[in-house]
Formats: C-alpha cells, sequence, structure tokens
C-alpha cells in the first residue's frame, strides 16, 4: 500500500507566503513522488498547488480534497474531490494521510495542524516558511503545551522524517 502524505499550507491569496515556502512546497511534492508516495492536499493554489507541481514533476499522484467543487482543483491535481463542505474538509485532509507536514499557513492551516495532534497524527513542521507554522515553533502559539510534532529545516529532511515515520505506524 502506498504511503498518503499531506501536505498543508496557504492558500495562494496570503499575501505573506514567501518564495522559500513555495520552493520548499515544491521540493517536497517531487521528494514524495520519488519515493512513490502520495500526495494529499486541500487541492488549491499556493502551497497545495506547488507540491502538487513538484510532484508531476516526477510523475507522482495528487489528491486533492476540495472545499466545494472540482473547478476548484489546481491543474496538478489528478484526483479531484469535491466535498461541499467547506473549510471542514480540513479533517479529511488530515484524517487520509498517513503523516501530515505543514508549511506556513494561516487558520486553515492551523485547523489542519490541530487535527494532526488530536489525532496523534505524525506531524512535521517546516521551519523558516512563515505564517502559524513559524509561530508555533518560536512558542508563541500554545507555549506551555508538550510538542507533539517534529520540527524539519529543509524539504529533504521533512520527506526522510516523514517516511520514517511511516514505518512505525
Amino acid at each position: 500500500m502506498k504511503t498518503l502524505i499531506s501536505v498543508c499550507g496557504s492558500d495562494g491569496d496570503d499575501v505573506h507566503l514567501s518564495s522559500y515556502a513555495l520552493e520548499t512546497a515544491e521540493n517536497i511534492g517531487r521528494l514524495i513522488a520519488k519515493r512513490e508516495g502520495v500526495l494529499v492536499c486541500g487541492g488549491r493554489g499556493g502551497v497545495m498547488r506547488a507540491a502538487c507541481k513538484g510532484a508531476k514533476d516526477e510523475n507522482g499522484i495528487t489528491i486533492g480534497i476540495l472545499p466545494e467543487s472540482k473547478d476548484e482543483a489546481n491543474e496538478f491535481v489528478d484526483i479531484a474531490l469535491p466535498t461541499g463542505i467547506g473549510h471542514k474538509r480540513n479533517f479529511l485532509v488530515v484524517s487520509s494521510s498517513d503523516v501530515v507536514i505543514a508549511i506556513s499557513g494561516r487558520w486553515g492551516t492551523l485547523n489542519e495542524i490541530s487535527f494532526a495532534i488530536i489525532f496523534e497524527k505524525p506531524l512535521i513542521l517546516i521551519k523558516g516558511t512563515g505564517g502559524s507554522v513559524d509561530e508555533i515553533i518560536n512558542g508563541n502559539l500554545m507555549k506551555n503545551e508538550e510538542t507533539p510534532y517534529h520540527v524539519a529545516n529543509s524539504a529533504e529532511e521533512a520527506v526522510e522524517k516523514a517516511f520514517d515515520l511511516c514505518k512505525n505506524l
């Protein structure tokens, strides 16, 4: 059975989304595909599009779990799953995967991170990508909580960690 890795992060309308976060997402998609994993995401723009593009560059499989309709899918999504449930679809993005990687992000990404922690899914946050991810890593959110996540400094480190964590499931 193939490993399913969810990549969560900022949509294309995030004015704070950096080129570094997008490059990291694209590299993560590429590396997931090289290891024959399946990329699962929210299927839209920004980090999701970049990750899907990277996966497609390596002939990988991409699944987009969309808020409403197939029309929202970016051009690199192979399997578009329209839910008709809006942001509640974040639950499906996380619950359908073996491991979650988060890049940058705003409230939706924070919601997916929360679901990953609640469901005790392996979770990897990419340091230096901004948004809610760096807020958590820097201790600005949930300061006094244990850290039920892993921090990676690069796409390579994140994907290596993701596949290692899946071996232990």
